[in-house]
Parts: C-alpha cells; sequence; structure tokens
C-alpha cells in the first residue's frame, strides 16, 4: 500500500487547537476560521497527510449530537445514520487545499461509552455499539466519495479494558468493510493488555502512541503488521513544551528499530487541540524536519 510517494510521511492524529474568528463571517460559521487555520497550519507545517482539525466540538459530541436516537448524552431510540454528512464540508474544504485528506470518524466502542443507555430498544452497549457503526459507515462512504486518501477510525476505549474488544473488532471491521479507500485504527495509551486483540481487526494501518508509552515498542514487531502500515506517534501530544528535532528524530529511529521505514507513517502520539497554536505548530514543524532528516539517512 502507497499513501504517498516519499518514505516516511507524515501525518495528524487529527484534532488542532480552535482559532476562533470575528466580525461578520463567524456570525455565519464561528468555526470555519478554525478550519482554515488548521489547514494552513498543517500545510505550512508540512504535513503528507492532513486533516480538517476536527474543531467542532469533541470528538464525542462531534458525532453523536447528529445522531438520530440520541438526544443530549442519552441513547433515547435506535441509533440511525445522520440526515446529512457531518463532517464532509470541512473535510471537502481541506481537500481544496491539500491533495492528501484524512478523513477521521470517532469509533462505535469510544462514541457508546460516552453515552447512557435510556432505551429499551438496546439492552446493552454491546448491540448500541454494532448501530453506530452503520451509522458511522454512511459517514465513511461521504468521505470515501470526496476523495480522502484514508479514513481513520478513533477507538481511545480500546486500551482502557472498558470495551468488549470482540464487539469492537466486528463494529470496526464492518465500517473498513464497507470501504475501498484504506481504513486507519488509531488507539492510544498503552496497549500491553490488549495489542493482541487489536491487531485483529482488518485495517490497513494501525496507529498507536509511542512518544509518551515507548513501551509500545515492547510489544510489537514488524512480524505482527503483516504487510499492514503503523501510524507512529513521535511527538508528546500531552506535553506543552516543543520538542527538539533531536528527540524527535532518536524516537523515530527507535521506531525504525523494529519497524521497516516503508511500513510507517510519523504523527503525534495523538490530536493537538488542548495545545497552544504555538506549541501545536512548533511540534508539527519539528516533526517534519526530523522525519525528513531520518528519510535522507534511511533511504537506499
Amino acid at each position: 500500500m502507497t499513501l504517498t510517494s516519499v518514505r516516511l510521511p507524515t501525518t495528524v492524529v487529527g484534532s488542532y487547537p480552535v482559532v476562533k474568528g470575528s466580525g461578520v463571517r463567524a456570525l455565519m460559521d464561528p468555526l470555519k476560521h478554525a478550519v482554515e487555520i488548521a489547514v494552513a497550519d498543517q500545510i505550512g507545517a508540512g504535513i503528507d497527510i492532513i486533516s480538517d482539525g476536527q474543531v467542532r466540538g469533541d470528538m464525542i459530541r462531534a458525532f453523536t449530537s447528529h445522531l438520530p436516537g440520541i438526544r443530549g448524552s442519552s441513547v433515547v431510540g435506535k441509533v440511525q445514520p445522520a440526515a446529512r454528512p457531518i463532517t464532509l464540508a470541512d473535510t471537502k474544504y481541506a481537500l481544496s487545499r491539500h491533495p492528501k485528506v484524512k478523513g477521521i470518524l470517532t469509533g462505535p466502542s469510544t462514541l457508546a461509552h460516552g453515552l447512557s443507555i435510556e432505551t429499551p430498544f438496546y439492552r446493552n452497549k454491546d448491540e448500541l455499539v454494532l448501530d453506530i457503526a452503520q451509522a458511522l459507515a454512511v459517514e465513511a462512504n461521504y468521505l470515501q466519495d470526496a476523495g480522502v486518501a484514508l479514513i481513520q477510525v478513533d477507538e481511545p476505549i480500546f486500551s482502557t479494558g472498558a470495551a468488549n474488544l470482540a464487539v469492537g473488532r466486528e463494529a470496526v471491521n464492518a465500517i473498513a468493510g464497507m470501504l475501498r479507500v484504506p481504513v486507519c485504527l488509531h488507539v492510544c495509551g498503552n496497549l500491553g493488555n490488549v495489542i493482541d486483540d487489536v491487531l485483529k481487526i482488518n485495517v490497513a494501518v494501525f496507529d498507536f502512541e509511542f512518544a509518551n508509552n515507548p513501551q509500545n515498542l515492547e510489544v510489537l514487531s514488524e512480524k505482527d503488521l503483516r504487510g499492514r502500515m503503523i501510524g507512529y506517534g513521535c511527538v508528546d501530544s500531552a506535553d506543552p513544551g516543543i520538542e527538539s528535532i533531536e528527540t524527535i528524530k532518536k524516537r523515530i529511529e527507535a521506531g525504525i528499530g523494529v519497524f521497516s521505514p516503508d511500513a510507517m507513517l510519523l504523527d503525534p502520539d495523538c490530536g493537538l487541540r488542548m495545545q497552544t497554536r504555538d506549541a501545536a505548530l512548533g511540534k508539527l514543524k519539528n516533526m517534519v524536519v526530523a522525519a525528513g532528516e531520518a528519510r535522507a539517512e534511511y533511504t537506499g
């Protein structure tokens, strides 16, 4: 699978600090300016596969607020696809500015565990997860048709032990199985207790945290990927400081000691939404430079 023409391409997990606009234009869409800033900063930093910035709310409400059957944080009826696309407009804007864009969905299990069931329609969250997956598959198809390079499904709940991973796997597979575009599964946190189950999921890319959780390198090997790619978190998204180019490059080199550079996508551990714009941009710029230095050394 080739996502870009360069070895060790850079991408993002998705979210970016929200920089709101002002004036009359902002009255129509107060977050449009934030999308434009997020996209411009990623392009300016030199990111190979960008996102739309995920600026429209937290990762749960950004999706659940649009799905019939959900009211607030409560499931009140059968969950169905949104009446219209949720993330498509911002993704199309990103595509109008850059050829390679990652579409992003919060995963079915993570969404389900952010909700309370207040209807007899669902006996448990496992049933809810599978209906959410069907709703998200509709959104994924919108993104695929728009021309995204890949679609990322975010399942941070997987590393916590709170989710039923067999059901979670079935749900992610249901989405990925309907798509032609490659699917990436992002799971942050320590993978030690869940890695075997996560690796059973049928996706083209696994995106994991390695900067803040270097022990994840100890539970993975090249053979575990079985020809798939690894999204390699080499920037600590929880650290407000901007890591040096040298620090990031050393992390990349540690990854190359385990994985082939041809199998690696480089990105921060998680989204950068909680950082300042200066910190987020500085982290991305240094990651791109570090990636370029590593690429020069490992090409040929």
